[in-house]
């Protein structure tokens, strides 16, 4: 099989090295890609949001499947577009891609179906803002309603804080959102949980832990990730069927009785309270860098995965992993999640000789004239397997300070939920 992926992060590596692994795989192309990528697919440089370059490309290069990595080009329509071309892409419809794409919508479908989430209100005015904050105690999470790159998330303890960041919504800080979502605050501990999706079944994809903020004892703004664990040990079979009949079949059932039928990755993130699953967000995509430590543990061919769901067939497939913990921890820009600058060479990472079980997923990353430059906020993913998430660690930050980036910073802290006690 032909086969292009959209994206150019750690995730889109990930699946990448995951989809050249599979023995059904001819050709691979990345669009963009990045520096990691190269290495085993031919990367093209093309606008994502461009669907009739892309056709062009897709046609030229013969492409039998498309993945789809990042949201933006779901939410924008882009499994609609290639169905009407009669070209296979694996990931949700326009409509369903609002799970993700909204906010507003996602709460809206959770208080029609019951679904268990915090208590909301979706304002588009500061009267609005400040009716929510009358009746509700503090911290309170404020959420533009559109895409916002991960950075969309606010929890906020004073009222001053609130009305600031949502006038700044109203203005346009974000060019997704004019609206937002007030939420009370959850105390529990996160988790996300994924699951691959056909019109008539879904199966579970993994567990993983993800770290959003930027700075150690989680602390400072949200990021897109700065590091990641799998399996999620909170997530038990008794906490696995409440997720499945509290907050999946019922978020699927109200899709598919709108004539919107749920496919591809589903990503359900959850705060664990009590034992008890509440939903604060779905990504209509695999996470980054959840995939990032998801994938490595996979022990059955991707592209059969995926074949299976394409064919309405996920219940006939028996999924197999690696009886392995995996761990990764994302080397960033200095700046990040702020203003940071770009094209720095990072000199050792191609003389590093990485052992069986770790892996260096490129990120933000190209390269030219054959060194390789830092292009983004999350620059590198270092990842390995193991049975233990202490070593796996210290396995890491060795392969990190081999890298030795001095333009670059790490969260020292990765895992500490799951390595406190040891």
């Amino acid at each position: 099989m032909n086969i292009a992926i959209i994206g150019s992060g750690g995730r889109e590596h990930a699946l990448c090295k995951k989809i050249r692994e599979s023995i059904l795989t001819k050709q691979i192309i990345c669009i963009p890609g990045n520096a990691g990528t190269l290495k085993l697919a031919k990367n093209i440089e093309a606008d994502i949001l461009n669907f009739k370059k892309l056709l062009k490309i897709f046609k030229s290069h013969k492409v039998d499947l498309v993945v789809v990595g990042p949201e933006e080009p779901l939410v924008e329509g882009m499994v609609d577009y290639f169905k009407k071309k009669k070209i296979k892409v694996f990931g949700p419809c326009k409509y369903a891609a609002k799970l993700e794409g909204s906010k507003a919508f996602m709460k809206e479908l959770c208080k029609k179906n019951n679904i268990p989430t915090a208590n909301f209100k979706i304002c588009k005015s500061i009267a609005q803002v400040r009716s929510f904050l009358n009746s509700n105690s503090f911290p309170i999470v404020v959420k533009a309603d559109g895409l916002a790159a991960g950075k969309g998330v606010f929890i906020c303890r004073t009222k001053e804080k609130v009305i600031k960041l949502a006038a700044e919504i109203f203005r346009g800080k974000f060019k997704s959102s004019k609206k937002l979502v007030l939420e009370e605050f959850i105390e529990g501990e996160e988790a996300s949980y994924f699951l691959l999706v056909d019109e008539n079944n879904f199966v579970n994809f993994g567990t993983a832990q993800d770290h959003k903020r930027v700075g150690e004892n989680d602390t400072g703004p949200n990021t897109g990730g700065m590091g990641a664990y799998s399996p999620a040990p909170i997530i038990d079979k008794e906490l696995e069927k409440k997720i499945i009949n509290k907050i999946v079949k019922p978020t699927l059932n109200a899709l598919k009785k709108l004539g919107k039928p749920y496919t591809g990755f589903l990503y359900v993130g959850l705060m664990i309270k009590k034992k008890e699953p509440y939903l604060i967000e779905y990504n209509v995509r695999m996470g980054d860098p959840e995939c990032q430590v998801i994938l490595p543990r996979l022990n059955t061919d991707i592209l059969k995965i995926f074949s299976y769901a394409l064919s309405k067939r996920l219940n006939k497939i028996n999924i197999k992993w690696k009886n392995l913990k995996c761990m990764t921890i994302v080397l960033c820009s200095k700046g990040y999640p702020g203003n940071y600058k770009k094209n720095f060479e990072i000199k050792n990472i191609e003389n590093i000789n990485l052992k069986k079980n770790s892996f260096i997923f490129h990120s933000g990353t190209k390269l030219k004239n054959n060194i390789v430059l830092s292009n983004g906020g999350r620059v590198l993913n270092v990842t390995s397997l193991g049975n233990s998430f202490l070593k796996i660690k210290k396995t890491i930050i060795n392969i990190l300070k081999k890298i030795s980036w001095n333009k670059g910073f790490f969260r020292k802290d990765i895992g500490w939920r799951v390595i406190k006690n040891k």
